[in-house]
């Protein structure tokens, strides 16, 4: 059961998959907000019944197809976040949480009774210590060259930061073996001194004023500014990937969870699929796809953005 969108209460749609078969599940439930999205209404008896009578059971259902290479995303408001940690926490084992990521969602709402939320909150917790995990980097721009204090290398052209290349705290982990003089300065390197001789001829070590050495490392050759649990870079849903569905996340936003969390060939879910973003960004990245919601509409919105997007 793969490529599939399926119009169905989600646990129905769980019941028929089997253990330990899904890679990567990134879920957006609703929040019991109480509001009319016009799609969906979201809106429950109380917190008490959306959280244990409605989301424990699909939680339960998502640990268990879920690989043991396995990742679940749970995308929220931080208004409720803390009940989806419990029970997260419950279900995964506490020491399977793995991170709180914050996405900077932007919005120009206004309120004089509440201080404005600018954000949603990712919650990441691992399957188990095995879990797929690919580090995404962004390429060096202005601003981090400005901080960091980059550099052009006299010699290569090259741009460059540097970074120590002897141990400040020595007793704390005394390696003897890399204890020596060099330039004058008697320190426990991070190199044996044939490396050191080796740097130093290659015009890979910039010396300070007092002739103490760093490393140069050129920005070339380094992998970028890793992601962290802060997302700033990724905009909200805009006009031109606006389809007609209330709480649309953006597909850029989808791929980089779907990169992040999971390969090539790979089977990832959403059981609140909505307009079927995770499903889009499935496609772009060649993963296969199990979705499913309550909304006749919804499937038919990720058909005809599909379409669109295979027929421009």
């Amino acid at each position: 059961m793969i490529d599939t969108f399926q119009i169905c209460d989600n646990l129905d749609l769980l019941s028929q998959i089997e253990n330990n078969s899904v890679d990567l599940i990134y879920i957006d439930p609703p929040y019991n907000t109480g509001r009319n999205f016009g799609d969906f209404v979201d809106k429950f008896e109380s917190m008490k019944i959306f959280r244990d009578s409605f989301l424990k059971p699909r939680l339960q259902e998502c640990h268990r197809v879920l690989k043991k290479t396995g990742n679940i995303i749970v995308h929220v408001e931080p208004k409720i976040s803390h009940h989806i940690r419990i029970l997260l926490d419950e279900i995964f084992g506490e020491k399977m949480f793995a991170n709180e990521i914050v996405w900077l969602t932007g919005g120009n709402a206004k309120t004089k009774k509440n201080m404005n939320r600018n954000h949603d909150t990712l919650i990441w917790y691992k399957a188990s210590n095995k879990s797929t995990f690919n580090p995404i980097y962004k390429e060096y721009d202005e601003r981090y060259k400005k901080s960091s204090g980059v550099k052009v290398c006299e010699f290569t052209g090259k741009e460059y930061v540097t970074t120590a290349i002897h141990n400040s705290q020595p007793d704390v982990n005394p390696r003897f073996n890399l204890r020596y003089e060099w330039n004058g300065f008697e320190k426990q390197w991070y190199v044996s001194k044939e490396k050191m001789f080796y740097l130093h001829e290659n015009n890979r070590l910039s010396y300070n004023k007092k002739g103490v050495p760093r490393i140069k490392r050129y920005l070339e050759e380094m992998d970028g500014i890793p992601v962290r649990d802060i997302w700033d870079d990724i905009s909200n849903t805009q006009r031109k990937e606006k389809l007609d569905y209330a709480t649309q996340k953006p597909v850029k936003l989808l791929e980089r969870v779907v990169k992040m969390f999971s390969n090539e060939e790979e089977i990832v879910m959403d059981i609140f699929a909505g307009s079927g973003t995770l499903g889009r960004a499935a496609i772009n990245l060649k993963r296969h796809y199990i979705l499913s919601d309550i909304s006749p509409k919804a499937k038919q919105v990720f058909s005809n953005s599909i379409n669109n997007t295979e027929n421009p």
